[in-house]
């Protein structure tokens, strides 16, 4: 993870750097000086980040504002079905969660990126704020290969099997990932109490981890966690997608064959975000953190910082995304909002042409929608 805290009280943040940085500072007006917040022998290099705090501001409330309207939209829906949920709606239930817990430390890092790049609220909310960041975007993760595969796992068994047991696993694997998550969260954060460096200013920043080794070796694991999530991904929704499009050929003649045609199509939408999101993160993870192991040079380390950050606003933008995954991926997710639209334009319409009309449940057109809205929670 690349948030973290360091000393500095200006718009030009500063980055441990080595002593053979001098070439690539002739231009600069700052030197390097030593880090009175990192390690020792380390020294400072200077960042201009005027342009990137914009661009990064203007971007993550775009990503606040979209992805809290859409999660709290499909969180509303997942909890409107009060029947037995099955495996696949427990799954988005909890990664509409998770990216609405990602949504709420977007604020903090707008605040910080407004202030030009000054934290003011203390290191324990930086480190709180960062680390519930990165929790709840690798739960999405794990959650959507989850998804994947339990997709896969449903052509390939039989309807009452998959009932009897895929439903209740996916409840206790959905409480197993929280409880790892929220353990590991824990841990950071009681390890960040046990450090000193309470008066730092910045946050959300490139370090050095040459005395943390430890943190490094754990990013590393999440960047091969995440490809491996990402095979299976691939795998599964290739073997979806042909199953379903042989299904189609056989029942060429049959009413709804070309149903089967879409769903393959749209079993490709959550490969496509998660490709968009994701990968390009990831794929520069093993040059970042390799970099925060090595003596990088300050340049290369400002080049490195810039392109992190702007990876991971493309990662928070699944938080967008996942809305509109829910609505294209599932039939039964578009006609539930548009029996809720239809029946708050009815209802409206209703009162303008007669009070005595609107009385809900009662009339047959609302029973019946209403039967109708059941049904479709019930088959989602």
């Amino acid at each position: 993870m690349t948030f973290t805290v360091s000393m500095t009280s200006t718009s030009t943040h500063s980055l441990p750097c080595s002593s053979y940085d001098n070439i690539f500072m002739n231009n600069q007006s700052s030197q390097c000086q030593n880090d009175s917040s990192g390690t020792p022998n380390a020294t400072i290099c200077p960042m201009n980040e005027q342009l990137l705090s914009v661009v990064l501001t203007i971007f993550y409330s775009v990503i606040f504002i979209v992805g809290l309207v859409g999660n709290i939209i499909a969180l509303y829906i997942f909890l409107g079905i009060h029947h037995k949920r099955n495996s696949i709606q427990i799954y988005l239930l909890n990664v509409a969660i998770a990216d609405l817990l990602l949504i709420f430390c977007l604020p903090f890092r707008i605040l910080y990126h407004v202030n030009k790049n000054i934290w003011t609220l203390g290191v324990i909310l930086c480190r709180t704020v960062g680390t519930l960041f990165y929790m709840n975007m690798y739960i999405s993760i794990i959650l959507l290969g989850l998804i994947s595969l339990d997709r896969y796992i449903k052509i390939n068994r039989s309807i009452h099997q998959q009932k009897a047991l895929t439903t209740k696993q996916s409840i206790y694997i959905c409480c197993t990932v929280w409880a790892v998550a929220i353990i590991g969260f824990l841990t950071m954060i009681i390890s960040t109490l046990k450090k000193g460096g309470h008066n730092s200013t910045m946050c959300f920043h490139y370090r050095d981890k040459h005395n943390a080794k430890g943190e490094a070796i754990f990013n590393y694991i999440l960047v091969i966690v995440f490809w491996l999530i990402f095979l299976l991904l691939i795998l599964s929704y290739i073997k979806i997608a042909s199953y379903l499009l042989k299904i189609s050929k056989r029942r060429v003649n049959f009413p709804n064959s070309g149903k089967y045609h879409t769903t393959a199509r749209n079993s490709f939408i959550v490969l496509i975000i998660f490709t968009i999101c994701f990968v390009p993160y990831h794929a520069f993870r093993f040059i970042y953190i390799t970099s925060q192991l090595k003596t990088t040079p300050c340049y290369w380390k400002e080049i490195f910082h810039n392109i992190n950050e702007i990876m991971l606003v493309l990662s928070s933008f699944n938080s967008c995304f996942d809305p509109v995954m829910y609505f294209l991926m599932s039939s039964n997710i578009r006609k539930i909002i548009y029996q809720l639209l239809s029946r708050r334009f009815q209802g409206e319409s209703s009162r303008s042409e007669s009070t005595s009309e609107f009385r809900a449940g009662h009339s047959p057109h609302d029973t019946s929608v209403s039967v109708k809205f059941n049904q479709h929670l019930r088959v989602l």
